[in-house]
């Protein structure tokens, strides 16, 4: 753990500057001899400016370029950047300052080790044909519970609110119901009775046993202890019918007298969010009224219409888990990961369109049921091309690029042009020729690490 603490340390840490060292300015030169040297400067197309105090002169290293401005390492061949030395005598890329500057990142070992950073090989791989779609969000119906009362009855208190995350068994409301009390005392009548037959039953065994009761008194007690424990068992099975656990049917003769009667608390089936609530405390509800929803939304459907000419391809590739991308304006450029799972029998014949349903996974809650979706299903495809993982492939003020490792701890980045994209992989259309080693997963550690001059850190320019 500390080794991974450490190595974390390592490629966040913002340097807080390299002072340079000031030097004195050059004094102005003669008006004459100025002159020439502005001569012969243009002669040899050097723009050279004289350099504020506190800077050199010369570029630094870092990538500046004629009259100040700052040429990118994207722009610049490996070798280059490899090359350029810092003030701190040191080949840049190997300064824990001035390596930001030209675009190179240290993984330690103990990173890769850790899984906080991972690579994978750029290859040529078939691509998917995408197919785009549009559909809805909506509810996986298996995941929601609409929850109602067993018998007509008065809300007593509400114990959640909107959109609260509630457990399994949790009290929701808690009610007060006529029919309830009644068949409490009905049950506890019936307990009674089955304790009085009982041992009745056991009394005529004892005094048949000693052939004082005759068979038919000892036959009656046997019988009438059988029809208590029906009517107990009938009275017991209609409080669970009505909303009791077997817990609090258990409990009822421990209440005493008439407290209790009638108290019933609605509980929550599974975990889930309350989606709906339609309860009001002194409100009576009914059976046929669903007063609370609850929800599952860590899995979602999203419902899609498929053409006719589209049909027999997604059912093709269905059969081998068809997988899909899944797009929404509230998040831009991201891409929800899901699965057809569902290709509708028929066909509406006004629209000439079957419905496809895609499950997709929503552990972070951001869709919502109701959210417009653009979707691409990706069909299997025979055209191969070079393709790296979607995690590898960054951006930057509109630029894609990529951490290539170089050697040992050190990954520079490297501009490329991305085309067609899948659920996981890039297309890779100039940048790379194959065989590179990139990082994927943690990548963004080291673009953060990389721009952190953007954030006030490094050496100052």
């Amino acid at each position: 753990m500390t080794r991974t603490i450490l190595a974390l340390f390592a490629v966040l840490s913002l340097a807080v500057g390299c002072s340079k060292g000031s030097q004195p300015a050059t004094p102005p030169a003669p008006p004459a001899e100025a002159g020439k040297a502005q001569a012969d400067d243009h002669a040899g197309h050097e723009h050279a400016k004289e350099a504020p105090a506190g800077h050199a002169e010369d570029d630094d290293g870092h990538g500046h370029g004629e009259g100040g401005a700052k040429v990118s390492d994207l722009d610049q061949p490996v070798d280059s950047l490899m090359a350029q030395s810092c003030e701190h005598g040191k080949k840049s890329f190997e300064c824990d300052e001035c390596r930001y500057g030209v675009g190179v990142a240290r993984v330690p070992k103990a990173m890769l080790d850790d899984g906080l950073v991972k690579t994978a090989v750029a290859a040529r791989r078939k691509l998917e044909a995408p197919l785009p779609l549009t559909g809805e969000i909506k509810f996986d119906e298996r995941r929601v519970t609409h929850i109602a009362p067993s018998t007509e009855s008065l809300v007593r208190a509400v114990r959640i609110s909107l959109g609260q995350k509630v457990r399994a068994g949790e009290t929701l409301v808690e009610l007060e119901s006529v029919a309830l009390g009644e068949a409490q005392s009905q049950y506890l009548e019936a307990r009674g009775a089955l304790e009085l037959a009982r041992r009745a039953a056991e009394r005529a065994d004892s005094l048949r046993k000693e052939q004082i009761a005759s068979e038919k008194e000892w036959l009656q007690a046997r019988q009438e202890h059988e029809a208590s424990e029906i009517r107990a068992r009938a009275a017991r099975e209609k409080l669970v019918r009505l909303g009791l656990s077997n817990g609090e049917v258990e409990a009822l003769p421990e209440r005493g007298g008439a407290a209790g009667r009638g108290a019933l608390a609605l509980r929550a089936p599974a975990p889930g969010i309350v989606l709906e609530m339609h309860a009001v405390p002194g409100e009576l509800v009914r059976p046929d009224q669903a007063i609370i929803t609850v929800g599952d939304l860590s899995d979602l459907w999203l419902w899609a219409d498929l053409y006719e000419d589209q049909l027999g391809r997604v059912v093709t590739g269905a059969k081998g888990g068809l997988r899909a991308g899944v797009s929404v304006k509230a998040y831009p450029g991201e891409v929800f990961p899901g699965t057809v799972d569902f290709v509708g029998p028929t066909m509406d014949e006004k629209t000439r369109t079957v419905k496809v349903r895609i499950g997709v996974k929503n552990a972070e809650g951001k869709l919502r049921s109701g959210m417009f979706a653009a979707v691409q299903l990706y069909l299997p495809g025979e055209e191969e091309a070079l393709a790296v993982p979607r995690a590898a492939v960054l951006s930057d003020e509109g630029r894609s690029f990529v951490f290539v490792h170089h050697h040992g701890e050190f990954f520079i980045r490297r501009p490329i042009e991305t085309g067609r994209s899948s659920v996981d992989w890039v297309e890779v259309k100039k940048g790379l020729s194959g065989g590179e080693t990139l990082a994927t997963a943690g990548a963004f550690l080291l673009k953060s690490d990389v721009l952190r001059s953007k954030m006030g850190a490094g050496c100052a320019d």
